[in-house]
């Protein structure tokens, strides 16, 4: 059971630090500080774990910017440390914790951008674009290349 709930801490701060630097942040700081503060019944753990999510975003989005690896592997060494120690404290957060990793995983209902998916195979492939508003292509071809004019919608 132990070493199940480290692999759920471990993968749980990996996504901890994805999200801080998402577009999904707004919603997920305020889950996971309920997660956090889960047990308490105090506003006051709730606002010290959205501090300390805060601190920790700020931090990721300075060290991506300086592409400080070292501090980006230091926050999520501090999360999971976090989590585990919770998980370990309280084995039912692991239940809400599984749930809202796998609730933030799921693509959002009408906002589809950024979900794409090709697959080629076999011996022969042809040229697919997808996307919206292209002009002059070019395509380059064992006997030369071709430009095709496409108006996309």
């Amino acid at each position: 059971m132990e070493a199940e709930l480290m692999g759920l801490a471990s993968s749980g701060a990996t996504a901890l630090v994805g999200l801080m630097v998402s577009d999904a942040w707004t919603e997920a700081r305020e889950r996971l500080s309920r997660l956090l503060s889960r047990g308490s019944g105090d506003d006051e753990a709730s606002a010290t774990a959205l501090r300390d999510l805060d601190v920790s975003s700020a931090e990721l989005v300075a060290a991506r910017a300086d592409r400080d690896d070292g501090l980006v592997g230091d926050v999520e060494a501090h999360w999971r440390v976090r989590l585990r120690r919770l998980l370990t404290e309280d084995p039912g957060a692991a239940v809400e914790l599984r749930s809202l990793l796998a609730e933030l995983d799921q693509p959002r209902t009408g906002d589809r951008r950024g979900l794409v998916h090709n697959e080629v195979s076999g011996g022969r492939q042809n040229t697919v674009v997808q996307g919206r508003d292209f002009s002059r292509l070019t395509f380059g071809g064992g006997n030369g290349s071709s430009v095709n004019d496409v108006a996309g919608s």
